[in-house]
């Protein structure tokens, strides 16, 4: 490489230094940096944390459920039964949660793969992570807006979570062959 001339390949510095006409190239792949051992191992987070949030969807799903229960309620018994369930709270503290360790598993795996790869596979399961990741955003988003009682916004929710979910059943299918692939070639 001349002056003037930058890979891209890892580093967000690259463009400021690529402005002071330096060459730099960062290329190393996790498997460089720690035992690969370590690396090996380290591909098994992701989906160990998928799994355990698509769980955690259908337990937000059903917490949901019986939330919109609660609110129909035909009578003040059944009102009384479900109010003690706090199945409401419960489920936005789900949500909560279930937000914030999807984006983190994403760019977790994301980052993972491409530290010990050097690259990120773009791809129908990388493509479709992304989306799930992006439909639990917008979901979350409409909170507000079902707190004041906007029953389109109650139904957008409802939609997009079942979209994810649809989504998350698809990736755990592509998932465990991408897993099985990696079971397939074990660090010695």
């Amino acid at each position: 490489m001349g002056v003037g001339s930058c890979s891209f390949t890892a580093n967000a510095l690259a463009g400021p230094v690529w402005r002071l006409g330096l060459s730099i190239s960062f290329t190393r792949t996790m498997t460089e940096l720690i035992s690969p051992s370590l690396a090996w191992k380290l591909n098994f987070f992701h989906p160990l944390l998928m799994w355990a949030l698509l769980g955690l969807s259908l337990y937000s799903m059903v917490l949901g459920i019986k939330a919109k229960k609660l609110r129909t309620a035909a009578t003040a018994e059944e009102r009384k039964d479900l109010i003690k369930g706090q199945y409401g709270r419960r489920h936005h503290l789900v949500g909560s949660l279930l937000l914030a360790l999807m984006v983190l598993g994403t760019f977790g795996g994301m980052a993972v793969t491409y530290l010990n790869n050097g690259k990120l596979f773009v791809g129908p399961h990388l493509l479709v992570g992304m989306a799930m990741t992006s439909l639990v955003a917008l979901a979350s988003a409409l909170t507000p807006l079902m707190q004041q009682g906007n029953l389109l916004a109650r139904k957008a929710h409802v939609g997009l979570n079942m979209g994810m979910v649809t989504l998350f059943l698809w990736q755990a299918l592509s998932g465990t062959q991408i897993l099985l692939k990696v079971l397939a070639n074990p660090v010695a």
